[in-house]
Order: structure tokens, then sequence, then C-alpha cells
């Protein structure tokens, strides 16, 4: 693997089921992801958008073919580490936000770095920084109920980000919004990529989401069925 290439995915299949219930939601994936870039994942309902960005975020295995991460080969690892390695490298965001309601926005902020056992201090201190870097300086104390869908989903990306990963992986991220939300909460991810070189992968049907991607990948019946550079990106 060059280094320039931070993933690489090949021969990916996955099949759910066994005999005639069996069904087959990759097809032989093969995708390369460079350190640094943009990625928007497109396709219809059931063509394995989905699957790939579980397999690719550690959240699911391949049924066969290999999954490198900078040189470790993912599809070897075991659950623990596979859940370390997402614990480290990975940060996520989703379409229905999943941030815990009776507790505020820095708690929410705050839980990835508890899971990693660091102390309250610098749990604070890097929580209330990613909420200032979204833009939601003066909201720590707030609950999900008291912010608008903007503003949770804003949230949800400071939570995936006070990890500082190498990766971001959004599924749907602007699902749940109106289209001027849904383009600032682009613009927030478009800054992510630009400024600090964390690598994104967007799943998203919106053709004006998928606009400020980089790359456009777009998955048909379980397979890659294009791979553009976006030459004009948002």
């Amino acid at each position: 693997m060059s280094d320039a290439t931070l993933i690489r995915l090949s021969g990916i299949t996955k099949t759910y089921g066994q005999g005639q219930a069996a069904f087959q939601a990759l097809k032989g994936i093969e995708l390369a992801i460079g350190s640094g870039d943009f990625v928007a994942i497109m396709g219809p309902s059931g063509s394995g958008k989905s699957t790939a960005m579980n397999i690719l975020g550690c959240l699911d295995t391949p049924t066969s073919g290999t999954y490198q991460f900078q040189d470790i080969h993912v599809e070897r690892l075991s659950r623990n580490q596979r859940a370390l390695l997402r614990r480290h490298y990975f940060g996520f965001v989703f379409q229905g936000f999943n941030l815990l309601a009776r507790t505020t926005a820095l708690e929410n902020v705050e839980l990835p770095l508890i899971y990693r056992g660091e102390a309250t201090a610098a749990r604070h201190a890097a929580a209330s920084a990613a909420l200032e870097q979204v833009g939601l300086k003066g909201w720590e104390h707030h609950t999900p109920g008291e912010l608008s869908g903007g503003q949770q989903q804003r949230v949800a990306i400071a939570r995936a980000i006070v990890t500082r990963p190498v990766v971001l992986l959004a599924d749907e991220p602007t699902g749940n919004l109106d289209s001027s939300t849904s383009r600032e909460v682009m613009d927030l991810i478009a800054a992510l990529n630009r400024d600090q070189g964390i690598t994104v992968l967007v799943v998203t049907h919106e053709p004006d989401m998928a606009a400020y991607a980089k790359r456009v990948v777009r998955f048909v019946d379980g397979r890659v069925d294009s791979d553009s550079h976006n030459q004009e990106a948002a």
C-alpha cells in the first residue's frame, strides 16, 4: 500500500443469511481511499453503500476479501481489536444525531473520551474546544431538546471529532435537516477536511450534498458502478 493510500478494500463481499435465504449485499468491492480524501458514497436503497460504510467503520466484518487500514489487515482483527481501532481512528456522524437526551451538549461530546479513560479536566477542555470549533460556544450546558436539528447535528459532529480521528464517517448526516441547515452542516464537514486533513466518507442520497466531495463513488447492486473525481467541489 502506498503512503498516500489510507484505506484499501480488495474483493470485499458480504453475505447475510445462509442457503436459500442468503443475500449477497456486496459482490467484490474494490476501493482505495487516500489520506485527506473527501468521498461521497451514493446509490439507491439496497445498493450496498451502508453495508460498505459499516465495514469501513469496523462496525461489521466482510464475508471475504481484504480491508487494509494503513498497514493493518482489519479483517484479521478480533472484535476487541476492531473496537480499539474505531475508538482511536474513527469518528461517526449519523442521520438521527444519536445524542443522549438528558445530558448536556458538553456531556454528549465527552462520551468518547470517557471510554478512553481520560481525566475529567482534560475531557471538559477537549469537549469545550470541539463545541467551539463547530460554532456552539455558549451552548455547552443545553440538552438536545433545547437545540435545533442543526445544532444537534453540530453536537454530534463535535462528539465525532473530539478524539481527533483520522477518518470521519457520516451516514446521511443531513437527512433530517432542511436545505439551508444541510448546507451549513456540509460546510462544516468540508472545513474539517480542508483545514484539518480529516479523511471524510459521506453516504448521501442528495446530489447537492455529494457536490461537496472531491470524489463520488456510486454503488449499484452491491458493486462499485462508478468512481469519479468532482472537479467543482462546493
